[in-house]
């Protein structure tokens, strides 16, 4: 029998007003990459059987090459907030926990950094 009352019970298990933003932003990439993938998935079918310098060239193109780029961005960041859900959600243990998500955003932020980079030395320098 515990001499608290409900309120006090109940404080500290409530919302922690942080997840409408996590929310929202896991939509608006959602939302970004149904036209990103669209135009993705149309350009590659196009080039199929293309040789190395006419993809080149595709890359090369300022339109391909920043919508490759915003694809990239929305794809990680996406990713990142639906693994953060899920070990939200199933791990237990609060350092295994914190240490999971942070080794996901690391982890999401070097492989996007990656891919734009890379996408930017074809397009810009190599």
């Amino acid at each position: 029998m515990s001499l608290r009352t409900p309120l006090g019970r109940a404080r500290g298990l409530g919302s922690a007003k942080e997840g409408v933003h996590h929310w929202w932003q896991q939509r608006l990439t959602a939302v970004a990459m149904v036209p990103l993938v669209f135009w993705f998935v149309v350009s590659i079918a196009a080039n199929v059987g293309a040789d190395y310098a006419s993809m080149h060239a595709w890359l090369k193109n300022p339109l391909n090459a920043s919508l490759l780029v915003l694809l990239l961005a929305a794809v990680f960041h996406h990713a990142q907030l639906g693994l953060q859900v899920v070990i939200e959600d199933y791990v237990h243990c609060h350092a295994v926990k914190t240490a999971s998500i942070v080794a996901i955003k690391l982890l999401s932020i070097a492989l996007g950094v990656f891919g734009v980079v890379s996408v930017l030395f074809v397009a810009i320098g190599g």
